[in-house]
C-alpha cells in the first residue's frame, strides 16, 4: 500500500514537472512574472523595518520632548512609494499570469481537440465520450486556475517566507530561533497531509470523468432508457458513481482543508513564542521597543505566508490530478504517420475495381472476426453484404475505409493497396451513408455540402430532389437556410434523407451504404430505392442491409457467416443453390 501511495506522489510529481515543460512557450511571460511577485515581495519586507525606526524615533522624542518630524515624514514618504511599487508590480503579475493561464487552457483545449481526430478509432471502444469531454472541460479548468491562482502566489510567498526569517535574523537572532523551531511542526504536519491527500484528488478527477460520462450516455439515450424502464437502473449507476465523487471529493477537500486551520494555528503559537521571548528580552534590556515593534511584523509576515503555501499545495494537487489526466490522453498512441506515402488515386480517375485477398481481422488479436476473406468487386457492380449479426459486415465497411487496420492481407482499389495510399486519400474515394444519422449545427445546405464548399447550390437542390426531401426542405421555417441541431425537431426519416442527399452531392467514384434506408417508411424505401439506382449508376457501391427485399437488383451479393464468405453470386443464383442466403431470404417472408 505504501508503495502504491509512493508511486502515484512520484507520477503526481511527474505531471506537474510534464505541465511546466508543455507550457515551455510562456517560460518568459512566466519567468517574469515570478520576477515581479518576487520584486513585490521584497518591497514588502522593508516596511516593518522602517516602521520600527518611527517607533525608536517616537519613543526618543518623548524621552526628550521633541519629536523629529521630518525624519518620520522621510521614513514615511519611503514606505508609500515602496508599497505603491509593490502594489504596481502585483498588477502586472496578475495580468501577466491571467494570460499565461488563459492561454495554457486554451493550449490544452486545442491539443486534445486535436488528438481526438488523431487516436484510433479503437480508443474510443474502451473509453466514453464523457470521459474524454471531462478532460477537455473539467481537467482543463482546474490545471489553468491552479496555474493562475497558485503558482506566482506559491513562489510570493516562499520568498516571503524566506525573506522575513532573513530579517528576522537581522534584527534579533534569538527571537528568529524561536519562530522558526515553533512553525517547523506546521511543514511536518503538511507535509504528512499532502502525502496522504494526493490519491482522493486523483479519484476525485477520475470519478468526475466516469460521472460525466455516465451523464452524456443517459442524455443521449433517454428515450430508449424510457422505453425500456431503465430509468431506475440508469438512477442506480448514477447513484454509484456519485457516491464514489462524494466519498473521494469530501476526503481530498477535508485533508486538504485541514491545513489551514493547522497553519493558523501554527502561525499563532509562534506568534505567542515570539511575543514571549520578545518581553523576555526587553526587560533583560538585550532588545529595544522598535525593535520588538518589527519583530512582531515580521513574525505575522512569517507566518502569514505558511497558510498560502498551504493552499498553494492544495490547489496543485487539484492541478497534478488534472494534468495526469490530460497527459494520459495526449500520450495515447497516434495513428500511423503518413506523411511519407506519395501514391495517390485521384477520385475523378478512379474506376473502382475493389478486391479482398486474404484479410484477417480482430479488434482484439486474440479474437479474429474476419478469417482469410478474399473476394473481387469489378468496376460499377453493386455489392450487397448479408450476413447474422455479428458475421463482420460492419467491420468489413471499417477495414475497407481504413477506420481499422487489417491484421493481415490486402485491400486493392484498382489494383493499388490501400495501406499505401493516406487515410484522406481513401475516404475521399467512398461517400458514406450509415445506419446512425448525423446533423451538425448548422444550416440544412450547409449540412448537406458538409466539408465540401465547392460543391454548388444547384447540385444540392438537384440531388434534394432526386431524394424526395426537397417538399420536406421546403416547409421549414427559412427552406434550404433553417439552423438544423441535434435536437431539431425533424424525424429519423428526414435525418437519413438528408444525410443520402449529402451522399449524393459528394460524387465519389464508391459508395457505402450501412442500413441506409432502416429508419425509413416502406413508401419512402422505395422512393429512396429509385433514387439510389440512379446514384450507384456507374459506381461501385457496397449495400449492407437486414431486409433482404432491398438488394435483389444486386450484381454481387456476399453472403457472410462468422466472418467468412460462404456464398457469392446474384440473387437468382443464390436462391436457386437453396443454401444459407435462401434460408435468410425466406425466413423474412415467412408468418
Amino acid at each position: 500500500m505504501k508503495s502504491k501511495q509512493k508511486n502515484q506522489n512520484i507520477k503526481s510529481f511527474k505531471a506537474l514537472g510534464g505541465l511546466f515543460k508543455y507550457g515551455k512557450s510562456y517560460a518568459i511571460y512566466f519567468v517574469i512574472a515570478l520576477i515581479l511577485a518576487t520584486a513585490g515581495t521584497v518591497f514588502t519586507l522593508f516596511g516593518p523595518n522602517k516602521i520600527g525606526e518611527i517607533t525608536d524615533i517616537m519613543s526618543s522624542g518623548l524621552i526628550l520632548g521633541s519629536i523629529d518630524m521630518t525624519a518620520i515624514w522621510n521614513i514615511a514618504i519611503f514606505l508609500i512609494v515602496i508599497y505603491s511599487a509593490g502594489g504596481i508590480f502585483s498588477y502586472f503579475e496578475g495580468f501577466i499570469m491571467a494570460k499565461v493561464s488563459v492561454g495554457l487552457s486554451q493550449k490544452m483545449r486545442k491539443d486534445i481537440s486535436d488528438k481526438i481526430n488523431k487516436v484510433p478509432l479503437k480508443y474510443y471502444d474502451k473509453t466514453t465520450y464523457g470521459n474524454i469531454l471531462s478532460r477537455l472541460t473539467n481537467d482543463v479548468d482546474v490545471v489553468g486556475q491552479s496555474i493562475n491562482n497558485s503558482i506566482t502566489t506559491l513562489v510570493a510567498s516562499v520568498a516571503l517566507f524566506l525573506g522575513s526569517l532573513l530579517m528576522m535574523f537581522i534584527t534579533n537572532w534569538i527571537m528568529a530561533f524561536t519562530a522558526l523551531g515553533s512553525t517547523l511542526i506546521g511543514f511536518a504536519l503538511m507535509g504528512l497531509i499532502m502525502s496522504k491527500s494526493q490519491k482522493h484528488f486523483i479519484a476525485q478527477q477520475q470519478g468526475l470523468g466516469e460521472l460525466n460520462g455516465h451523464i452524456e450516455e443517459a442524455y443521449s439515450n433517454q428515450s430508449l432508457i424510457r422505453a425500456y424502464n431503465g430509468i431506475e437502473e440508469s438512477t442506480a449507476k448514477f447513484n454509484t458513481y456519485n457516491s464514489n465523487l462524494y466519498n473521494s471529493a469530501w476526503k481530498s477537500q477535508f485533508m486538504s482543508g485541514l491545513m489551514m486551520p493547522l497553519m493558523h494555528f501554527i502561525g499563532n503559537f509562534g506568534y505567542l513564542a515570539v511575543c514571549v521571548v520578545g518581553v523576555i528580552l526587553t526587560i533583560n534590556g538585550n532588545a529595544g521597543i522598535g525593535t520588538i515593534v518589527s519583530f512582531m511584523i515580521y513574525i505575522r509576515l512569517f507566518t502569514q505566508p505558511l497558510s498560502q503555501i498551504a493552499q498553494c499545495f492544495t490547489s496543485l494537487q487539484s492541478a497534478s490530478a488534472g494534468a495526469e489526466r490530460i497527459f494520459d490522453f495526449l500520450g495515447e498512441e497516434n495513428l500511423a504517420d503518413e506523411s511519407d506515402k506519395t501514391t495517390y488515386l485521384n477520385p475523378s480517375q478512379v474506376k473502382g475495381t475493389v478486391e479482398f485477398k486474404n484479410v484477417q481481422f480482430g479488434y482484439n488479436e486474440n479474437k479474429i472476426i474476419i478469417k482469410n476473406f478474399s473476394a473481387k468487386v469489378k468496376a460499377g457492380q453493386k455489392v450487397a453484404i448479408v450476413g447474422p449479426t455479428g458475421a463482420g459486415k460492419t467491420t468489413l465497411i471499417n477495414l475497407l475505409m481504413r477506420f481499422y487496420e487489417v491484421n493481415s492481407g490486402q485491400i486493392l482499389i484498382d489494383g493499388i493497396d490501400t495501406k499505401t495510399l493516406t487515410r484522406e486519400n481513401v475516404h475521399d474515394l467512398f461517400s458514406m451513408v450509415l445506419q446512425d444519422t448525423w446533423i451538425h449545427e448548422a444550416s440544412v445546405i450547409d449540412n448537406i455540402k458538409y466539408s465540401k464548399t465547392e460543391i454548388s447550390d444547384e447540385a444540392v437542390f438537384e440531388a434534394c430532389k432526386i431524394c424526395g426531401v426537397e417538399h420536406f426542405i421546403k416547409t421549414l421555417p427559412e427552406g434550404y437556410n433553417t439552423i438544423l441541431t441535434e435536437s431539431a425537431s425533424i424525424s429519423a426519416g428526414q435525418k437519413q434523407l438528408l444525410t443520402i442527399a449529402r451522399a449524393m452531392v459528394q460524387n465519389s467514384p464508391m459508395l457505402i451504404l450501412d442500413e441506409a434506408t432502416s429508419s425509413v417508411d416502406t413508401r419512402t424505401e422505395q422512393m429512396i430505392q429509385k433514387a439510389m439506382d440512379k446514384l450507384t449508376e456507374n459506381k461501385t457501391s457496397f449495400v449492407i442491409a437486414h431486409r433482404l427485399s432491398t438488394i435483389r437488383n444486386a450484381d454481387l451479393i456476399l453472403v457472410l457467416k462468422d466472418g467468412d464468405i460462404i456464398e457469392q453470386g446474384d440473387h437468382k443464383t443464390l436462391l436457386a443453390q437453396n443454401g444459407f442466403y435462401s434460408e435468410l431470404y425466406n425466413s423474412q417472408f415467412e408468418e
